[in-house]
């Protein structure tokens, strides 16, 4: 049986209960799950393919995945994407944390990812049995050490901090990993919620890439845009190859997106509009919301992108701000569950209702 770390959300029911008994009830800032419906369309969608009796295919129907290569172009800047280097995937989450058995990595085998990082990344190599290792920078790892990496993580905008990296420091990732003949994963599920930046790159953009998609996978959720989390809906695109592999060892393993779910991930892809509108929920949602938490005495860094205000007062550890927190009503994540780089800092999600931020901001205030 796998010995995992027990689930790091586990810890947080004291503080929920103790935020429960504010007069005004709790503001849960912390997990971050969507809240404001699914848009129509994506709905209608849904039911238009609810008369689904056959099996669905593992890589994806032509259309999801044209679709897929539609939005790349549209969106991120990558032109020329094949639609049979694009697979769906039943939410990122999942991709995450099997992505390093899929690719047959185990002991001895190095999974870099950021210091400061969502925990999935550390518990996926160490559900195949290799060796997580957090770094500021890949370059500044020693030779010995590189010439076991086989997978690096990338995260931009960043879950939590939401920095975000720019090209230059993700193609040098790159040049980097094709020295090793290691793979480049990079996660940007939040890439559609830019605000305090004009660029958000994709590893598979071609200033990052030199035109070549050799070796890159990049990792993409609809959940945060769309308000699709409950759908599981995601897909990664890039190698031709990994992709050809991946397929493969999937179709084996029963890995399939339920095609009601592909024909919704494939009309939310293909309608920019409620990613506009919903992105301006956030915008605003944020824009009240960050001057509260500075009044309150903490400082906001990075957040440049994403649905996370990543706050300290630069003295305290994570659980002395949660509680801090929690005494006002109010449920936000533990900078320490991001790693020990973490400790010190809380992250707070723009994830709830107007109502309910305006409560929180007031409360701050």
């Amino acid at each position: 049986m796998l010995t995992l770390p027990d689930y790091p959300w586990d810890a947080m029911a004291p503080y929920l209960e103790q935020a429960a008994a504010h007069p005004d009830g709790a503001v849960n800032l912390s997990i971050g799950t969507p809240v404001d419906p699914t848009p129509a369309v994506i709905r209608e969608a849904l039911a238009s393919a609810a008369d689904a009796p056959g099996y669905p295919t593992t890589h994806g129907r032509r259309e999801l995945r044209e679709a897929v290569v539609s939005w790349f172009a549209r969106r991120r800047g990558v032109e020329g994407l094949d639609p049979e280097a694009v697979l769906p995937t039943i939410g990122s989450k999942e991709f995450v944390a099997w992505l390093p058995t899929l690719l047959g990595l185990g002991e001895g085998d190095v999974v870099l990812r950021p210091k400061v990082a969502y925990p999935t990344y550390d518990i996926g190599a160490q559900i195949a049995g290799a060796t997580p290792l957090a770094v500021e920078d890949p370059a500044e790892v020693d030779e010995e050490t590189l010439s076991r990496v086989k997978l690096i993580w990338l995260n931009s905008p960043s879950n939590p901090t939401g920095a975000v990296t720019g090209v230059e420091s993700m193609a040098a990732v790159v040049r980097l990993a094709r020295r090793l003949g290691a793979v480049v994963a990079s996660d940007e599920c939040y890439a559609e919620l830019p605000w305090m930046v004009d660029d958000v790159p994709s590893v598979l953009d071609p200033r990052v890439s030199a035109g070549d998609h050799a070796g890159l996978l990049a990792v993409y959720s609809a959940s945060k845009q769309s308000n699709l989390a409950g759908y599981r809906a995601a897909f990664v695109a890039g190698c031709p190859e990994l992709i050809a592999g991946l397929v493969n060892t999937r179709k084996h393993a029963g890995m399939i997106m339920p095609a009601p779910v592909q024909e919704a991930l494939r009309v939310a892809l293909s309608d920019d509009a409620h990613v506009d509108a919903q992105r301006e929920v956030y915008r605003r949602r944020r824009e009240r919301l960050l001057p509260a938490l500075q009044a309150a005495g903490l400082q906001v860094q990075h957040s440049d992108a994403g649905l996370y205000l990543w706050c300290t007062d630069g003295a305290s550890d994570s659980w002395t701000l949660v509680e801090q927190m929690a005494a006002r009503g109010i449920v936000v994540g533990p900078g320490v569950f991001y790693g020990e780089h973490g400790d010190g800092f809380i992250r707070v999600a723009l994830t709830a209702s107007d109502e309910r931020i305006a409560a929180a901001s007031a409360r701050l205030r």
